[in-house]
């Protein structure tokens, strides 16, 4: 019988450069997003707390007691991973147009990959990174491609119709979902040498090739939907079951932060929903899990919470299991684009 402790952690891209360069992405749609109507840009018409973060200093001071929040629950995250000391860990995050373009967009992949092998600073332009590390350094883990064919093996016998990987088909073909968080578990660069198996989930869904993963859209006609939040939680409830009979111990982990600015239209793409937020984070907290199961995608992507699918996987395993939530941090923002919930589930 295997054992599984739950993980719940972001992967929060400016993370990773320096606090001085505003790497927030209000800080660049306030110059050039068309979305964002004039008056708005003045933040004397924002919301006070924003206004509060915003500070003398256009946010600088508020990042980094923001950054550094997330980091002291990354390091407590850490040291629950180390003391269960899993044989791999399973991550679930979603590909925004990285490994999976126009050719093939599964709802969901298990990358069975031998190795793990990435180069996360090349997204990252001419902007350094917070280590100092060459732009060009590529990161090297193990992947799990022994428990990815048991996993999609049984999930497919189990009636989910599991697409499955052994190599990359775009780039590095390793999401910056999975690269940031790894990255950010290791972050004082002890060495994390778990097994690593990813499973995408396409939380991006009528966006994710008309956007091609950024801010620009490149077509007016959206594309097929995400898989529903339902679908997203039965996946989890099956892997959880799956797991709980493999002979391994097992870390399931769901990266992402909550609700995005950028994507919430209903707030002119400045702050993010947090009412919304805070209300599934209190079924979360409460072990209400079938309210989560139940909410509709729709209602997702009105809050800018597509990436919450990741979670709703999570959240099935956990049901499955009878795991509770722990919760680390719940570290709310309104400038710095997306709350970042961080939690163990046991």
């Amino acid at each position: 019988m295997g054992d599984i402790l739950g993980i719940g952690t972001t992967h929060y891209p400016p993370g990773l450069v320096p606090d001085e360069l505003k790497p927030w992405p209000l800080a660049r749609m306030l110059q050039s997003d068309p979305r964002i109507p004039a008056h708005l840009k003045d933040p004397a018409s924002w919301p006070e707390p924003m206004r509060a973060e915003w500070g003398n200093d256009e946010g600088i001071s508020a990042f980094k007691a923001h950054r550094e929040r997330v980091f002291r629950a990354f390091r407590a995250q850490r040291e629950e991973i180390d003391a269960f000391r899993p044989d791999f860990i399973l991550m679930w995050g979603d590909d925004q147009y990285e490994n999976f373009q126009d050719d093939v967009i599964p709802p969901f992949c298990v990358l069975a990959y031998d190795t793990l092998s990435f180069q996360p600073f090349k997204r990252l332009g001419k902007r350094p990174n917070i280590w100092g590390e060459p732009g060009d350094k590529t990161f090297t883990w193990r992947g799990q491609p022994r428990a990815g064919r048991y996993l999609a093996s049984k999930l497919l016998e189990a009636g989910i119709d599991m697409a499955y990987a052994y190599k990359p088909l775009h780039g590095d073909g390793v999401a910056h979902a999975f690269a940031n968080t790894l990255l950010y578990l290791d972050r004082e660069r002890t060495g994390f040498d778990y097994p690593i198996l990813p499973v995408t989930v396409n939380c991006y869904g009528r966006d994710v090739v008309r956007y091609q993963g950024g801010g620009s859209q490149h077509s007016e006609e959206a594309d097929p939907p995400a898989p529903s939040p339902r679908r997203c939680f039965e996946l989890g409830r099956a892997t959880a079951r799956i797991l709980r009979e493999s002979p391994w111990r097992v870390v399931v982990m769901a990266s992402s932060s909550w609700s995005h600015a950028f994507l919430t239209e209903k707030n002119h793409f400045l702050y993010p929903d947090l009412e919304a937020d805070r209300a599934l984070l209190a079924q979360l907290r409460a072990g209400d899990y079938d309210a989560w199961r139940d909410t509709p995608l729709q209602q997702l992507e009105a809050s800018g919470q597509h990436e919450i699918l990741n979670w709703m996987c999570l959240a099935g395993a956990a049901a499955e299991l009878g795991h509770k939530m722990e919760l680390v941090d719940w570290a709310e923002t309104w400038m710095f684009n997306a709350p970042k919930c961080m939690a163990v589930f046991r």
